[in-house]
């Protein structure tokens, strides 16, 4: 386990060493602008597996995808419905994950961080990273590098440490794929928000 301190003289070194252990099909602990994350890339299903040993996480609950940008969304196959258009309209880049139906009949869950870097990290990778907060399962999600590294990080390959993440608190999940909004875990943003944009 390595960790590199992501400071601007450093970011760019930061994001080619973090994108080149991901495309390898290693795990990152990286920032977001939540909490801390532990990603994966998609491609690499070995990977993915490795979030759920890491975390204790049971196999069963999904862990969503993190992208670059909207496009990026639409590109994995994604499909979103007029309200699903007004949510991420406003609040991507943001605390908001919308679980969409995709064009292979799965759901999956979809967030844009507002993170410059790890948008950026993001689009190094192709557009998408699989990424679950980087804590053991049912333990405080961790809002900085240190507590990433006390909770699951000595496990991962590498370390992206950015300080106190600026939100501290984890995303909204708002499912989208069924036709009726539901809201899967209150987290940054609040019921009324949500449904004041879909109202």
């Amino acid at each position: 386990m390595r960790t590199l301190l992501l400071t601007p003289a450093h970011s760019a070194d930061c994001l080619r060493q973090a994108a080149e252990v991901l495309l390898a099909g290693g795990v990152v602990v990286i920032p977001t602008d939540t909490v801390y994350g532990l990603a994966a890339h998609p491609a690499h299903p070995e990977a993915v597996r490795r979030l759920y040993t890491i975390k204790g996480r049971e196999e069963r609950k999904p862990i969503a995808l993190l992208a670059a940008d909207a496009e990026s969304v639409a590109r994995y196959g994604a499909q979103l419905p007029p309200g699903a258009k007004r949510l991420a309209t406003d609040f991507w880049p943001g605390a908001l994950t919308l679980v969409l139906a995709c064009a292979d009949g799965s759901a999956e869950g979809f967030r844009v961080p507002a993170h410059d870097w790890t948008r950026k990290l993001l689009a190094a990778c192709g557009g998408v990273l699989r990424v679950t907060s980087a804590n053991l399962s049912g333990a405080m999600p961790a809002a900085s590098a240190v507590a990433a590294l006390q909770g699951v990080g000595l496990e991962a390959d590498l370390v992206i440490d950015d300080g106190p993440s600026p939100g501290g608190v984890v995303s909204t999940v708002v499912r989208m794929d069924s036709g009726t909004p539901k809201i899967l875990r209150m987290g940054a943003i609040a019921e009324s928000e949500i449904r004041a944009m879909l109202a």
